[in-house]
């Protein structure tokens, strides 16, 4: 009876994924309640809008979309101001330079002994401006918007497998429900039947073996039964656990989802429009914003620069030092304004051009994932329509089953009346019957559930849903 449960439970690979999610439970698992009965569309809301891992998704794409603005930022002017004291020796060549990350800024002439240490100070502020780049800070921001990009298509994907794996334990739950319902009516004909079998076996009508049969019978009901259930709520707390409300008693609306659907297909999608297929083409683009980088940090970098400072100090023009603390305020003002190029080391084209050639390796790796992706999700959808049709088949043969399975029980129940039958004749009657109950009320829903997996396969689940809302 659980067998058609695990089948239907393993027929989407997405629910490995969304299980592996579950080891990151947060408070709201335990502080959000759902509304008391939920409709599937109700249980795919709450779920994206309370698990964990949307969130933090979500989040990354923040994260992302700030790294933009911090790329953008490059294009702003620098402006810095420093005051510094300090006591030191004197014995430099005159000048004075823009700072440079190779030449100090000095300036003054030589005064007395090299030894002799006198107060000195400093305050300045350098204005910074790189006007001409080459294209790296534009390469830069579109780095940045990669990853965005890339952190907005994992969104995506998250909301596919997060909703998927809910669809499908919700559609579990409400087949183990049905087996449920089934194997309680087959536990009931037990009862009813093992007590008119006792009866006869007290009035010596019937041998005593039949009473232990009916027993036993009786109590392989009841197994059915108990397992069946366990199944259903290993599968709403499974559920439960993935909508983030863990620990909560969740009770399901089946809807129209024991009726068949009004649509036996769903729009056709190309796979290249599947989120995961868009989130592997992501990772190529962010792979390519990367050597668009590389590729221009091989230029000059120009920048223009403008500083305003005062100095001062114990050594006055004429060499002597007046001391008393002298010179730790400036005591001079002076300002300068240039232009600086800075040329990449020469010798550092070996190690450039490696890293270009390793991520000229990672983007073929990219793409070769992204053609994988399409030939998996083609496979995939390929094997879902055809789970589909299989599904609407069974569906269509169902009804002749059961209508089939109670006339046979009924006959054999009379025929064992009259002593034209044995008990072991009524015990597969009555088992063909209960199978053909549970196959009767789970074949619409595993119609739903195929439809189900077409569009996860199709990487779209409003059109499912459209369906589901349709008259």
């Amino acid at each position: 009876m659980t067998r058609n449960i695990a089948k239907s439970l393993r027929a989407c690979p997405a629910i490995l994924l969304a299980l592996s999610l579950l080891a990151c439970p947060s408070a709201a698992q335990t502080n959000s309640v759902p509304p008391k009965s939920l409709t599937l569309e109700e249980a795919l809301d709450y779920a994206l809008q309370h698990y964990p891992a949307v969130r933090a998704s979500l989040e990354q794409v923040s994260a992302a979309r700030a790294g933009i603005t911090l790329a953008r930022a490059q294009y702003l002017p620098a402006l810095n101001g420093v005051y510094q004291g300090s006591r030191a020796t004197q014995n430099q060549a005159p000048g004075i330079w823009l700072p440079t990350p190779i030449t100090p800024t000095v300036e003054g002439p030589v005064s007395g002994p090299s030894g002799q240490s006198f107060w000195g100070s400093q305050a300045a502020m350098l204005f910074s401006w790189e006007p001409i780049d080459f294209g790296l800070r534009a390469a830069t921001v579109g780095r940045a918007k990669s990853v965005a990009d890339r952190s907005t298509a994992d969104v995506a994907v998250t909301r596919l497998e997060v909703a998927t794996a809910v669809g499908n334990y919700f559609l579990a739950a409400l087949t183990s429900h049905q087996a449920v319902v089934a194997a309680q009516a087959n536990v009931d004909r037990w009862e009813v039947f093992a007590h008119s079998v006792h009866t006869l076996v007290d009035n010596d009508l019937r041998p005593g073996a039949d009473a232990s049969r009916a027993d036993a019978q009786r109590a392989l009901a009841k197994t059915q039964l108990f397992q069946a259930q366990a199944a259903e709520q290993t599968a709403l707390a499974t559920l439960a656990a993935l909508m983030g409300i863990a620990g909560n008693e969740v009770q399901l609306d089946a809807g129209k989802l024991l009726r068949p659907p009004p649509a036996d297909s769903l729009p056709s999608l190309e796979p290249a429009e599947n989120p995961l297929a868009r989130d592997q083409m992501a990772a190529v683009r962010q792979v390519q914003a990367q050597e668009k980088v590389l590729n221009h940090t091989d230029y000059p970098r120009i920048y223009f620069g403008a500083e305003a400072f005062g100095r001062g100090s114990e050594v006055p023009e004429n060499g002597s030092i007046i001391g008393n603390w002298n010179g730790l305020a400036p005591a001079r003002g002076n300002w300068v304004t240039g232009l600086t190029i800075t040329f990449p080391n020469v010798f550092d084209f070996k190690a450039l051009s490696a890293e270009k050639q390793i991520e000229k390796a990672n983007e073929r790796s990219q793409r070769a994932l992204y053609e994988k992706t399409i030939q998996d999700l083609t496979g995939q959808l390929r094997a879902a329509l055809a789970q589909l049709k299989s599904a609407q088949l069974v569906a269509q043969q169902t009804p002749v089953e059961l209508a089939a399975a109670r006339a046979s029980e009924t006959q054999s129940r009379a025929r064992y009346a009259a002593s034209l039958a044995t008990l072991v004749e009524v015990a597969d009657a009555e088992g063909l019957l209960a199978q053909a109950e549970q196959d009767n009320a789970v074949a619409r829903l595993n119609v739903w559930h195929s439809l189900f997996d077409v569009a996860y396969a199709q990487g779209d689940l409003q059109p499912f849903l459209n369906v589901l809302r349709a008259p």
